[in-house]
């Protein structure tokens, strides 16, 4: 939200507040101007909305830093998480499951979502019940890391499944 400062304040009379927080009542965006420029500071309007509008004496620069800052320090502590895919065929061999999982606790520790998805081949789609069996399989493994956020789904040739990781207590 951008403020209006000093002349860019147009309005006929205005609400002033002082930069400790006090009112100093209602008057002439002109006198309002001069008492700011009189302490040094700047002329701010901060609610246009109210009747007359509310302006504040303040230092606009350090307001501004201020601002910013706290905004820098909000995005800091914001992770994106990403949905991590795994594919996986009914007839995987142990050793090559034992490899995915491992991929996918990987994910998990990281702290991003992991979708695992079974695509059939031919036949295979008749036999859904071994993707099924193989994504609950696949789930058990990851459990100590992650839980089922989505069950398991046939969409057409492929079977998909959401991970999603375990909240850690702070």
């Amino acid at each position: 939200m951008e403020h209006q400062i000093n002349e860019e304040i147009r309005d006929k009379e205005v609400r002033l507040i002082d930069a400790g927080g006090e009112q100093l009542g209602i008057m002439s965006a002109q006198k309002a101007l001069e008492v700011a420029i009189e302490r040094g500071m700047d002329l701010v309007k901060i609610a246009p909305q109210a009747q007359p509008p509310v302006c504040r004496i303040m230092d606009y620069g350090k307001f501004r830093f201020e601002q910013a800052k706290r905004e820098k320090e909000a995005r800091k502590n914001q992770r994106v998480m990403e949905i991590k895919e795994i594919r996986l065929s009914p007839g995987i061999d142990v050793n090559d499951l034992n490899v995915k999982v491992g991929h996918a606790r990987r994910f998990l520790k990281g702290g991003d979502k992991v979708k695992v998805s079974v695509r059939f081949r031919g036949r295979e789609v008749t036999h859904s019940s071994i993707g099924l069996e193989l994504l609950k399989r696949f789930a058990e493994q990851c459990s100590e890391f992650g839980t089922i956020e989505k069950q398991p789904k046939l969409e057409g040739r492929h079977m998909h499944m959401f991970l999603a990781p375990i909240k850690k207590e702070k």
